[in-house]
C-alpha cells in the first residue's frame, strides 16, 4: 500500500473510533501527518490532559506513553511499538537516587521527563528541556540531583550558578554523538548559517550555538528568525515541521543526520494496526502510578507559574 493510502486509512479509522493521535517531532514525517497534535514531550503531555478523547495513541517512545497514562489514569493509552524505548530513560536507578538522598539531606531530585515511571516515582519534580531552567530556579533547595541527562544538567548549571547541580552521567546518544568537529565542518560550508542546538548536546556544541532550546524552541526560533540558513543540532525528524513552516529557508545537519532508531520504529502500518487493535496498551503498577503522578503534576504547576 502506498504512503498516501496508509495516511487516509489511518485518518478515517481514528475518527471513527474517536482516538486522539499524538506524535513527537522525531518520528517519521509521514507519521506526523496522521497526528492530531505534533510536538515535544511537554506539549504532548499537555494535550493528553486537555483533550476529551478517552483513547490516546502515542507515536513516540515508551516513556511518553507512560507519562500520559500517569496523568490520565482513567484513559486508555496505546503506544505504537512496545520495543520503541529511550535508552537514556534506563540510565538511572532508584539505588543511585537513595544514595544521593543519604549523602545530601537538602536535595531535590529533578527528573527529566525522558525517564521511566519507576524513576519518576522516586523524584520530587519532573522537567522537560523547555522548562528545566525555570523550574529548577523556583525550587527552594540549593542542591539538585539532576537525572538522568548529564548534558542537560550541565546546561541548567550554566544558567543557574546559584544552584549546586549534581550531574548524572546519563545521556541521549543522538545528541551526545553530535560533535564540535562535525558542526564546525558544516559551518565552514555555510558560514552565515545560525547554529541551533538542543541542550541535550555536549557543552562543546552548546558553546558554538547561536540559540539553545528544546525541539519546539528550535522550531520557533527558526520560524521567527530573519535568517535563511540554519544548522540544526537535534534529531532529523524535526525537519518535517521545519520545512512545513519555513518553505523558503534551508536547514543543514551533520552527516550522517542524527537519527533516533527507536523513534524510527514508529511506522504507518504499525500506527494502523495499533488503532485497529487498541494494542499495545500502557499499564503501570498502581503504587508506581500514584507516586509518579506527583512530580509530573508539580511540573505542570510550576511551569504554569513561569
Amino acid at each position: 500500500m502506498e504512503q498516501k493510502q496508509w495516511i487516509e486509512k489511518i485518518k478515517t479509522m481514528k475518527q471513527e473510533k474517536d482516538i486522539l493521535v499524538l506524535a513527537h517531532y522525531y518520528v517519521d514525517g509521514s507519521v506526523q501527518e496522521v497526528a492530531d497534535f505534533v510536538g515535544d514531550s511537554y506539549y504532548l503531555s499537555q494535550m493528553a490532559l486537555l483533550q476529551k478523547q478517552q483513547v490516546i495513541l502515542f507515536c513516540g517512545v515508551r516513556f511518553m506513553g507512560e507519562s500520559a497514562k500517569i496523568l490520565n489514569p482513567d484513559k486508555k493509552i496505546i503506544i505504537v511499538d512496545q520495543e520503541a524505548d529511550c535508552p537514556m530513560a534506563h540510565m538511572v536507578n532508584k539505588e543511585e537516587i537513595k544514595k544521593i538522598k543519604e549523602q545530601c539531606k537538602d536535595v531535590a531530585i529533578v527528573c527529566y521527563i525522558n525517564s521511566t515511571a519507576e524513576t519518576k516515582a522516586f523524584s520530587d519534580v519532573c522537567v522537560t528541556s523547555s522548562n528545566a531552567v525555570s523550574i529548577v530556579k523556583q525550587l527552594p533547595e540549593k542542591n539538585i540531583f539532576f537525572i538522568p541527562d548529564g548534558n542537560l544538567g550541565q546546561y541548567v548549571q550554566s544558567q543557574l550558578p546559584e544552584k549546586n547541580i549534581i550531574i548524572h552521567e546519563g545521556y541521549c546518544y543522538v545528541h551526545h554523538n553530535i560533535t564540535k568537529e562535525q558542526v564546525k565542518k558544516v559551518k565552514k560550508k555555510v558560514p552565515d548559517a545560525k547554529i541551533l542546538a538542543h541542550p541535550e548536546c555536549t557543552k562543546e556544541v552548546l558553546e558554538m550555538a547561536d540559540y539553545i532550546g528544546s525541539t519546539s524552541g528550535i522550531l520557533h526560533y527558526a520560524t521567527e528568525s530573519v535568517s535563511k540558513r540554519f544548522i540544526i543540532c537535534t534529531e532529523k525528524g524535526i525537519l518535517h515541521e521545519l520545512h512545513k513552516k519555513n518553505p523558503d529557508k534551508i536547514f543543514y545537519f551533520i552527516e550522517p543526520q542524527p537519527s533516533c532508531l527507536d523513534m524510527k520504529k514508529i511506522t504507518l502500518p504499525k500506527v494502523y494496526q495499533a488503532i485497529k487493535t487498541l494494542e499495545p496498551e500502557i499499564k503501570i503498577n498502581d503504587d508506581v502510578q500514584e507516586e509518579a503522578k506527583k512530580p509530573l503534576e508539580r511540573m505542570h504547576t510550576l511551569a504554569g507559574s513561569c
